[in-house]
């Protein structure tokens, strides 16, 4: 507990203005926020709110995908997924309509500019990713005379579990006029610039009454020009 600094212990030297601004110090600390390490997921928003988005007006429905493509954003997870060739991408589905959607039989993919699709990826399959690089001795060959770029070490099974647990999409249901998000990983270890020309591609997603909607492409360029102004 933190006392007031009306009461006055027995016998205690009333404190100097250093110890009094340590003090001060300390309690604004306690104050602060939670952050980043803390490992929490961001708080949820209508998908209408990312730039990088689709609407269905008609189906009123709409998804929209934030790739973590940065230190500063991945920096949510235990692991560093991005130095691993792993690429998180939070999805948020928005259903505006009085019936709820299904995503049961979903399927939610990484389209590269290439037209490949990328199933996403399961906590075994980042630990396999992981081993791998290490046995190629974990190190990033750069062209000419410029040194190889050294890998971290591989996460433990256990951190990789815990942020699946924790930030991986996994509502089938999409309520209505809710919204629901998560987070995908996907294996882009074999692409240079892995968002660039790439969608996320989502088809099999139902209404209530067992009909497919139409299917979702949300490309990754629009994401890309955002940040690209926000830079500006």
């Amino acid at each position: 507990m933190i006392q007031s600094s009306t009461m006055k212990l027995s016998g205690a030297k009333p404190l100097s203005m250093p110890g009094l601004l340590l003090l001060g110090l300390f309690s604004a600390c306690l104050a602060l926020p939670a952050r980043a390490s803390d490992h929490t997921p961001p708080p949820v928003q209508p998908a209408t709110s990312f730039a990088d988005v689709e609407v269905h007006p008609d189906e009123k429905v709409a998804i929209a995908a934030e790739p973590y493509d940065t230190k500063e954003k991945e920096s949510i997870f235990r692991v560093d997924y991005l130095s691993h060739g792993v690429m998180p991408v939070r999805l948020v589905v928005t259903n505006n309509g009085d019936k709820p959607i299904s995503l049961r039989d979903a399927r939610i993919l990484f389209q590269t500019a290439a037209g490949d699709r990328i199933q996403t990826a399961e906590p075994e399959d980042v630990e396999r990713l992981m081993t791998r690089k290490e046995r190629e001795g974990g190190k990033i060959p750069l062209p000419g005379p410029l040194p190889k770029i050294k890998l971290k070490p591989k996460a433990s099974n256990q951190e990789i579990e815990q942020d699946f647990d924790n930030f991986e999409y996994q509502a089938l249901v999409v309520e209505p006029h809710t919204t629901r998000a998560g987070f995908l990983f996907y294996d882009v270890s074999d692409l240079d610039h892995p968002l660039r020309g790439a969608k996320l591609h989502l088809h099999a997603l139902r209404n209530a009454d067992g009909e497919e909607l139409f299917y979702f492409e949300i490309p990754f360029d629009k994401y890309l020009k955002s940040k690209s102004g926000q830079m500006n």
